[in-house]
């Protein structure tokens, strides 16, 4: 019985989520915004709780974010990688300034304390790699210009990750010294051995899942992913990380070969990745501290979208690509919630998970509509502003 309702409750989430992509295919949208509120409908508090599927749900929710970072991985070699890091660690720096201090100055002046600064500030930092992947593949800007600086800012988040998670999971549960030093040690040291050998070995380890026939190089590809996803995950390294540094370690024949047969894999993961999100999410615990999570969330969508000014113009790409890189890292999801969860699990501050749920909804709803729609307004209003400085221009000045 409980696995008919099982089949019941899954079949109707994919088959909602078919009519839902139609739907915002229709009107040129990312369906997203639509998987989430579909989430919250049919979640914890919503129109019709669902219950036998959520498990099921949440392991094709991990899958559908590892899967999103392979498949963005495998645009890019490991070589090019290492260039855009070495290019790129400036735009780094000015993202975590202009984004985690909106964050740590809220907690602040809500008297949450020092420890709760930490985490909000990590809160807002973090953009969402899983839904900045799936926006850029919706809208055909994988293989645009900004796309490698928009990579490399999320890479830099996903690989400082590997720094902060270990320091805030010592924070909220008051390790000391040494424990702490410990924990960063070892998630340093994963993050830097993977990391090593998707650079040096990457050939390799192309040669070896090579195959001619599609059915092995799929089960080859996800498997491995999967399991370098697990262990960088146990060893306190973000899973992402370790699934996008699978993708880069492959190349040629075999990188477009595994593009070509993950996509549909990764499409209907990662929609169920969305609705997850909504799913777990009470929809009675976000009106208390809707006012100062949007207030937060408006602040750093102008901040994330000033970083990505910075980071495309510093690396020369145009006016209207660098307002695209800005409108893309808008969004934020998979880290944030992570990151809160330390917090309201270790009870340090219990109004922190609601916003930052409410601030993630906001965002990650946000997201998808200003990738599409900061570079026409923005290029609308600068031609307006050009075109009032050339009437004025023209305009006969007044002899007396």
């Amino acid at each position: 019985m409980h696995s008919a309702v099982l089949l019941i409750e899954f079949g109707s989430i994919i088959l909602g989520l078919g009519l839902l992509g139609r739907f915002a295919a229709r009107f040129r949208l990312s369906p997203i915004p639509l998987y989430l509120l579909a989430g919250l409908a049919f979640g914890e508090g919503g129109l019709l709780p669902l219950g036998a599927s959520e498990e099921f749900v949440a392991t094709g929710a991990e899958i559908g974010v590892i899967l999103l970072l392979l498949m963005l991985g495998l645009e890019y070699s490991a070589g090019d990688l290492v260039t855009n890091l070495k290019a790129h660690y400036p735009s780094g720096l000015v993202d975590a300034a202009l984004n985690a201090l909106p964050g740590a100055a809220a907690a602040l002046l809500l008297g949450w304390g020092p420890v709760a600064a930490v985490v909000l500030a990590g809160v807002t930092w973090i953009s969402s790699s899983g839904v900045i992947a799936k926006v850029l593949g919706d809208l055909g800007r994988v293989g645009n210009r900004e796309t490698p600086v928009i990579l490399s800012v999320l890479v830099l988040e996903d690989l400082a990750m590997a720094v902060y998670l270990p320091i805030v999971t010592a924070l909220v549960a008051g390790a000391g010294l040494v424990a702490g030093s410990v924990t960063l040690a070892i998630a340093l040291g994963a993050a830097g051995l993977v990391l090593f050998v998707a650079v040096r070995y990457g050939r390799l380890i192309s040669r070896f899942v090579s195959s001619d026939d599609p059915e092995k190089l799929l089960l080859v590809v996800l498997g491995l992913t999967i399991l370098v996803a697990g262990v960088a995950q146990q060893l306190q390294v973000s899973a992402a990380v370790g699934a996008f540094l699978v993708g880069i370690a492959l190349s040629g024949e075999v990188a477009e070969g595994a593009h070509t047969l993950l996509s549909p894999l990764r499409d209907l993961f990662a929609a169920v990745f969305f609705v997850f999100f909504g799913l777990h999410t009470d929809p009675a615990s976000i009106p208390p501290v809707l006012l100062p999570a949007l207030a937060l969330a408006l602040v750093t969508a102008a901040t994330k979208i000033a970083t990505g000014y910075w980071a495309a113009r510093r690396a020369g790409i145009s006016e209207k690509g660098r307002w695209r890189a800005g409108g893309a890292l808008v969004a934020r999801g998979e880290f944030s919630i992570v990151i809160a969860g330390l917090a309201v699990g270790a009870g340090i501050e219990p109004s922190l998970g609601p916003l930052a749920t409410a601030y993630v909804l906001i965002l990650v709803v946000l997201g998808p509509l200003t990738a599409r729609y900061t570079e026409p307004l923005a290029s609308r209003w600068t031609g307006r502003v050009r075109e009032r400085r050339e009437e004025a221009v023209r305009e006969p000045s007044v002899v007396e």
